[in-house]
């Protein structure tokens, strides 16, 4: 080869010329460079999806978008590849049989070519890839032999087929046929994870058991605490451990003994187990608060699996939250009276004792988020942090390791007749990469990647195959960190400290915690975010490219705030006023002069209607420059509940196809007036500001909804110019009212839609969502102005 040095081109050129002799074939050279450079493309997407996935989050779930990719993408690999296979080996041979004199034959050996070699050896290392993108589905009632069961299965028999009945020499051979056990490994590695996941009385089974378990709880009379940290304690919602608890199956349900298990031997932890406890989560409230997240997510799955919910159990939870978790007082800093373990503790994590973590609102919410995030991980997580504790660590990362790897070593010896040394021999000498040094072929490679195409190409095959290969390794090594710095072993770790002393005891044990607890301050956590979009600023095509916000203190304490009064009307019934879309906010005296020019869009028919009038009133008066917290109550409320009905119909209370109707004829009005679709997209934000300002200049009476937003705005920026603060509280009151409003569950269609969208991380609106399911807030049956009439005019 031109250009080359005589030592880089005897050691290139048997590579080269074995692995692209196929395109002496004209009629193959398309299909051939196609493959190459497509392979090259999803071994990249393997191996970034490893790199960015890690550096932003601890988390075990694969964005759903990546995953239907992903999966679309390797439905046909197998298919596709094994025909290039058979192409590849049957082209080898037929020119293996017109060089069979020739040295270069000799050198490269008389059986599998190489080209086929490296799709077979992408085919393995594909397949090793491929849980990337099957998440662990934990279906109670499903058998092991499910479709996609089978469908794996057929692939590992299919592959070990073209491993044993086609490569020949010892060396390549043992090379593949490790590949393979390892493959096949992990098959049953998943197999057997997904069936204890389904078996389990405390992960498949344990929604089941735990209904029993709560109905026994909530009947026992409660014991009188005067809330906060006082209340938490006495809660008997179970963390860890129902599992253990005696059973027999009934007509409606488990029959448990509850009572038998709550004196101190018992292996139930509880949240009043966990905010009794000394130590580690006597110092760190946001482990206890992690607790309790993991025991709400629990009692949440209920709903998915359509387990109703009582109301004693949520009135129970109710005051569990508003009661006792809100009124908790955290302090702001360790006590200096700690141990000299603590203070260390205390140094790791100073960066994140922050004020706003600190706040009774966010610390409330991220409860809730943290549980969503375990709901999310049950459900589509690709890696099993579900089953995370001590006795899962040993058996799955260390003694399933030593089976593998003893079963590769059976493998080697069985290559070599038994002769261990022979075999070993024969690894080197069959295997061109490892007898020549990948390195050093890699660095001949790119002297001539420039000069000859034939050797482009080949650099691009080898380099498939080593990022595939390193994407492999990099995913086994993360998913040991994931495992370790998950908040299910944390949990795991957190209820066998609280259920014995001797853990609290040892000085080492509480050192990894904390530890552990350290490292995952130093990545990124999820954090509760509002989408932000506004039909007046740019305009963005799809969901993923929309801007995010972190959700204001001042949002989360309002929304607290308002659900808080609207607990307080409970009577002794369980009722209280009606939830409505904002015509008891005009009900305040403070908002009294606000009536006549609200009335009217209060009662609107359409939520979504509502929403976007609403919408383009608070985007006109948000172009005025005023500051303050209830601007960025209503400004942050306002775009979030636009995204909502435009991109997420799914989860308002409305049909999704209505919602999308009153969108799409906002849309197709707004274009109207900035002149056509064109100008709709580029216009700047001051010309839709300007022209909908005029519009609201108009008298006539506005019958569509950007006539109404625009006219709605006009009066209140007119309004806002003698005081503007009592105009952004009555927005800042009435978003916050109608967020709480859509955010109830309004049926198994409603719930659906939550639980899928978990897959993407979920929302503000899940996690609010989960908070009125656990505290038993709903909508009316009436249209929200005549419930809320009904309500104001009953004496």
């Amino acid at each position: 080869m031109r250009g080359l040095d005589p030592f880089c081109n005897s050691t290139v050129y048997p590579y080269v010329y074995n692995l692209t002799s196929s395109y002496a074939d004209q009629n193959n050279e398309a299909i051939i460079v196609t493959t190459s450079v497509i392979m090259f493309i999803l071994a990249a997407l393997f191996f970034n999806l490893n790199i960015f996935s890690s550096v932003s989050d601890v988390s075990a779930i694969l964005n759903p978008s990546v995953r239907l990719f992903l999966s679309t993408s390797l439905s046909l690999f197998l298919p596709v590849m094994s025909y290039l296979f058979s192409e590849a080996k049957n082209e080898g041979a037929t020119i293996a049989a017109s060089y069979t004199n020739s040295s270069i034959y000799s050198q490269l050996g008389a059986e599998l070519s190489l080209r086929a070699r490296t799709i077979l050896m992408w085919m393995l290392l594909v397949e090793l890839l491929r849980k990337k993108a099957e998440a662990i589905l934990v279906n109670v009632g499903t058998q092991w032999y499910s479709a996609g069961t089978i469908d794996r299965f057929a692939r590992i028999a299919w592959l070990g087929y073209l491993v044993f009945y086609n490569v020949k020499s010892t060396g390549k051979k043992a090379i593949y046929g490790i590949l393979w056990v390892i493959a096949a490994a992990k098959f049953l590695q998943r197999v057997v994870i997904n069936e204890l996941l389904k078996r389990s009385f405390a992960y498949g089974k344990n929604a089941q058991l735990l209904n029993s378990y709560m109905s026994q709880v909530i009947v026992q009379p409660p014991q009188q605490a005067v809330g906060g940290s006082e209340l938490l304690k006495t809660c008997k919602y179970t963390v860890m451990g129902e599992d253990s608890l005696e059973r027999v199956a009934g007509s409606h349900g488990y029959i448990v003994d509850a009572a038998a298990h709550s004196g101190g031997s018992s292996t139930i932890v509880t949240v009043g187990d966990i905010w009794t406890s000394d130590g580690l989560l006597k110092e760190n409230h946001r482990l206890r608060r992690l607790c309790l997240s993991f025991a709400l997510y629990k009692l949440l799955r209920r709903r998915f699996e359509d387990i109703p919910i009582s109301s004693e159990e949520t009135r129970n939870c109710r005051d569990l939250i508003f009661k006792g978790l809100r009124k908790e007082e955290v302090p702001m800093d360790i006590p200096i009276s700690s141990s000299e373990e603590t203070r260390i503790f205390k140094g790791l994590c100073k960066e994140e004792d922050t004020e706003e973590e600190q706040s009774a609102e966010v610390a409330l919410f991220q409860v809730f988020n943290d549980e969503l995030h375990f709901i999310c991980e049950y459900y589509h997580s690709v890696l099993p942090v579900v089953l995370s504790s001590p006795f899962f660590f040993l058996a799955n990362y260390i003694l399933f390791p030593i089976v593998v790897n003893a079963l590769c070593l059976l493998i080697f010896v069985a290559c070599g007749n038994g002769n261990v040394p022979y075999a070993y021999h024969r690894i080197t000498s069959d295997n061109y990469i490892i007898d020549t040094g990948a390195a050093t072929l890699a660095r001949c490679l790119l002297k001539g990647i420039i000069r000859s195409p034939v050797v482009l190409f080949a650099s691009i095959d080898l380099g498939t195959t080593t990022l595939l290969l390193l994407a492999f390794i990099y995913e086994q090594v993360w998913e040991l960190l994931v495992f370790i710095l998950s908040n299910w072993l944390t949990v795991s770790l957190l209820c066998q400290y609280a259920a014995k002393p001797h853990w609290r005891e040892s000085h080492i044990l509480s050192g990894f915690m904390r530890c552990i607890q350290w490292v995952r301050s130093k990545l990124s956590q999820p954090k509760l975010c509002f989408e932000q979009f506004s039909v007046i600023g740019f305009c963005p095509l799809l969901s993923f490219t929309m801007p995010t916000k972190a959700a204001p203190k001042e949002v989360q304490k309002s929304i607290l705030e308002y659900m808080v009064a609207h607990m307080d009307g409970y009577d002794i019934d369980g009722r209280a006023d009606p939830l409505n879309t904002g015509w008891s906010t005009l009900q305040l005296d403070k908002h009294r002069p606000y009536r006549s020019l609200l009335s009217l869009v209060c009662e609107s028919k359409s939520i979504a209607e509502f929403i976007l009038t609403c919408h383009i009133a608070t985007s006109l008066l948000e172009l005025q420059q005023t500051m303050g917290p209830h601007r960025k109550v209503a400004t942050t409320l306002s775009k979030y509940c636009a995204y909502l009905v435009a991109f997420s119909p799914e989860l308002l209370p409305e049909d999704k196809n209505g919602t999308e109707r009153v969108y799409m004829n906002m849309k197709k009005e707004l274009k109207e007036e900035l002149g056509g679709c064109w100008w709709y997209h580029i216009s700047l934000r001051r010309t839709r500001y300007k022209r909908l300002t005029e519009m609201g200049k108009w008298q006539q009476e506005a019958a569509t909804v950007v006539q109404k937003g625009s006219q709605f705005g006009k009066a209140l920026m007119e309004k806002a110019k003698e005081n503007d603060e009592p105009v952004w509280e009555l927005l800042a009151d009435l978003w916050t009212e109608l967020m709480v409003y859509v955010a109830p569950s309004g049926g198994e269609l409603h719930d659906k839609a939550h639980k899928e969208a978990l897959a993407k991380g979920g929302g503000f609106i899940t996690v609010l969502w989960a908070l009125c399911t656990h505290t038993g807030i709903t909508r009316p049956a009436l249209a929200p102005w005549e419930a809320a009439r009904q309500a104001f005019q009953e004496p």
